[in-house]
Protein backbone atom coordinates (compact mmCIF):
# COMPACT_ATOMS: atom_id res chain seq x y z
CA UNK A 1 0.00 0.00 0.00
CA UNK A 2 1.41 3.43 -0.95
CA UNK A 3 1.82 6.49 1.22
CA UNK A 4 -1.34 8.53 1.61
CA UNK A 5 -1.06 12.32 1.54
CA UNK A 6 -3.92 14.28 3.00
CA UNK A 7 -4.39 17.57 1.20
CA UNK A 8 -5.05 20.52 3.46
CA UNK A 9 -6.54 23.73 2.19
CA UNK A 10 -4.15 25.81 4.31
CA UNK A 11 -0.97 24.25 2.90
CA UNK A 12 1.22 26.55 0.91
CA UNK A 13 3.36 25.39 -1.97
CA UNK A 14 7.13 25.69 -1.72
CA UNK A 15 8.21 28.95 -3.32
CA UNK A 16 11.07 31.43 -3.33
CA UNK A 17 10.22 34.26 -5.71
CA UNK A 18 13.18 36.63 -5.83
CA UNK A 19 12.87 39.90 -7.75
CA UNK A 20 15.24 42.75 -8.44
CA UNK A 21 12.92 45.72 -8.89
CA UNK A 22 13.93 49.14 -10.17
CA UNK A 23 11.52 52.06 -9.85
CA UNK A 24 12.28 55.59 -10.88
CA UNK A 25 10.87 59.01 -10.22
CA UNK A 26 8.69 60.71 -12.80
CA UNK A 27 10.86 61.78 -15.75
CA UNK A 28 13.83 60.44 -13.73
CA UNK A 29 14.07 63.72 -11.86
CA UNK A 30 16.43 63.71 -8.84
CA UNK A 31 13.74 64.21 -6.18
CA UNK A 32 14.93 61.78 -3.48
CA UNK A 33 17.70 63.59 -1.58
CA UNK A 34 20.50 61.25 -0.45
CA UNK A 35 20.42 62.71 3.05
CA UNK A 36 16.80 61.59 3.52
CA UNK A 37 16.69 58.45 1.40
CA UNK A 38 17.13 56.13 4.41
CA UNK A 39 13.81 57.42 5.79
CA UNK A 40 12.09 56.36 2.56
CA UNK A 41 13.87 53.00 2.57
CA UNK A 42 12.74 52.33 6.15
CA UNK A 43 9.16 53.17 5.19
CA UNK A 44 9.34 50.81 2.19
CA UNK A 45 10.86 48.07 4.34
CA UNK A 46 7.93 48.34 6.76
CA UNK A 47 5.47 48.20 3.88
CA UNK A 48 7.22 45.14 2.44
CA UNK A 49 7.07 43.34 5.80
CA UNK A 50 3.33 44.10 6.10
CA UNK A 51 2.86 42.38 2.74
CA UNK A 52 4.64 39.28 4.15
CA UNK A 53 7.51 39.75 1.73
CA UNK A 54 11.22 39.80 2.53
CA UNK A 55 13.52 42.70 1.71
CA UNK A 56 17.10 41.60 1.12
CA UNK A 57 18.42 45.00 0.06
CA UNK A 58 17.25 48.48 -0.89
CA UNK A 59 19.33 51.39 -2.14
CA UNK A 60 19.28 53.97 -4.84
CA UNK A 61 20.01 57.38 -6.13
CA UNK A 62 17.99 60.62 -6.22
CA UNK A 63 16.10 59.48 -9.35
CA UNK A 64 15.65 55.72 -8.80
CA UNK A 65 15.53 52.90 -6.27
CA UNK A 66 16.64 49.26 -6.46
CA UNK A 67 14.96 46.63 -4.29
CA UNK A 68 15.78 42.95 -4.01
CA UNK A 69 12.77 41.21 -2.52
CA UNK A 70 11.31 37.80 -1.97
CA UNK A 71 7.66 38.10 -2.89
CA UNK A 72 4.96 36.29 -0.96
CA UNK A 73 3.44 33.65 -3.26
CA UNK A 74 0.00 35.29 -3.12
CA UNK A 75 1.26 38.61 -4.51
CA UNK A 76 1.92 39.29 -8.17
CA UNK A 77 4.81 41.51 -9.20
CA UNK A 78 2.68 44.19 -10.87
CA UNK A 79 0.32 44.47 -7.88
CA UNK A 80 3.28 44.58 -5.48
CA UNK A 81 5.02 47.39 -7.40
CA UNK A 82 1.78 49.31 -7.97
CA UNK A 83 0.82 49.19 -4.30
CA UNK A 84 4.37 49.99 -3.12
CA UNK A 85 4.50 53.03 -5.39
CA UNK A 86 1.02 54.19 -4.31
CA UNK A 87 1.74 53.78 -0.60
CA UNK A 88 5.21 55.34 -0.71
CA UNK A 89 3.93 58.22 -2.86
CA UNK A 90 1.36 59.07 -0.18
CA UNK A 91 4.08 58.88 2.49
CA UNK A 92 6.45 61.06 0.44
CA UNK A 93 3.72 63.68 -0.05
CA UNK A 94 3.33 63.99 3.73
CA UNK A 95 7.06 64.22 4.46
CA UNK A 96 8.70 67.67 4.48
CA UNK A 97 12.02 66.06 3.43
CA UNK A 98 10.95 65.37 -0.16
CA UNK A 99 9.53 68.69 -1.38
CA UNK A 100 10.52 68.11 -5.01
CA UNK A 101 8.97 64.64 -5.29
CA UNK A 102 6.11 64.68 -7.77
CA UNK A 103 5.43 61.05 -8.56
CA UNK A 104 6.94 57.71 -9.47
CA UNK A 105 7.51 56.99 -13.14
CA UNK A 106 4.99 54.77 -14.89
CA UNK A 107 7.46 52.10 -15.99
CA UNK A 108 9.57 49.85 -13.79
CA UNK A 109 11.81 46.82 -14.20
CA UNK A 110 11.35 43.53 -12.37
CA UNK A 111 13.88 40.79 -12.98
CA UNK A 112 13.70 37.35 -11.41
CA UNK A 113 16.77 35.69 -9.95
CA UNK A 114 17.77 32.42 -8.36
CA UNK A 115 18.84 32.16 -4.73
CA UNK A 116 22.33 31.42 -6.11
CA UNK A 117 22.40 35.02 -7.39
CA UNK A 118 21.35 36.56 -4.08
CA UNK A 119 24.77 37.78 -2.89
CA UNK A 120 25.62 39.18 -6.32
CA UNK A 121 22.39 41.23 -6.50
CA UNK A 122 22.59 42.36 -2.86
CA UNK A 123 26.17 43.59 -3.45
CA UNK A 124 25.18 45.32 -6.69
CA UNK A 125 22.40 47.22 -4.92
CA UNK A 126 24.58 47.97 -1.89
CA UNK A 127 27.14 49.71 -4.15
CA UNK A 128 24.72 51.94 -6.06
CA UNK A 129 26.32 55.28 -5.15
CA UNK A 130 29.77 54.00 -6.09
CA UNK A 131 28.43 52.38 -9.26
CA UNK A 132 26.77 55.58 -10.48
CA UNK A 133 30.04 57.49 -10.45
CA UNK A 134 30.86 55.51 -13.60
CA UNK A 135 27.44 54.79 -15.17
CA UNK A 136 24.46 57.12 -15.40
CA UNK A 137 21.01 55.75 -14.63
CA UNK A 138 19.61 55.65 -18.21
CA UNK A 139 22.58 53.52 -19.30
CA UNK A 140 22.30 51.27 -16.25
CA UNK A 141 18.57 50.77 -16.80
CA UNK A 142 19.08 49.92 -20.49
CA UNK A 143 21.93 47.54 -19.63
CA UNK A 144 19.79 45.69 -17.07
CA UNK A 145 17.00 45.32 -19.59
CA UNK A 146 19.37 44.18 -22.35
CA UNK A 147 21.24 41.70 -20.12
CA UNK A 148 17.94 40.10 -19.19
CA UNK A 149 16.62 40.08 -22.76
CA UNK A 150 13.73 42.39 -21.95
CA UNK A 151 12.35 43.93 -25.11
CA UNK A 152 12.20 47.73 -25.09
CA UNK A 153 9.64 49.75 -27.00
CA UNK A 154 11.71 52.81 -27.90
CA UNK A 155 8.59 54.96 -28.25
CA UNK A 156 7.87 54.59 -24.53
CA UNK A 157 11.34 54.01 -23.09
CA UNK A 158 12.03 56.30 -20.12
CA UNK A 159 8.72 58.12 -20.70
CA UNK A 160 7.18 59.64 -17.58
Amino acid sequence: MGTHYQQKTDNMSYTKLLCHIVIRTKYSRPTIPNEHSDDLYRYMWGYIKKKKCVLYRINGMPEHIHLFVQLHPTIGVSAFVRDLKTSSHAWLDKSPNFPEFESWGKKYAAISYSIRDKDMIVNYIKKQREHHKAEEFPKEFRRLLDENQIEVDEQYYMEE
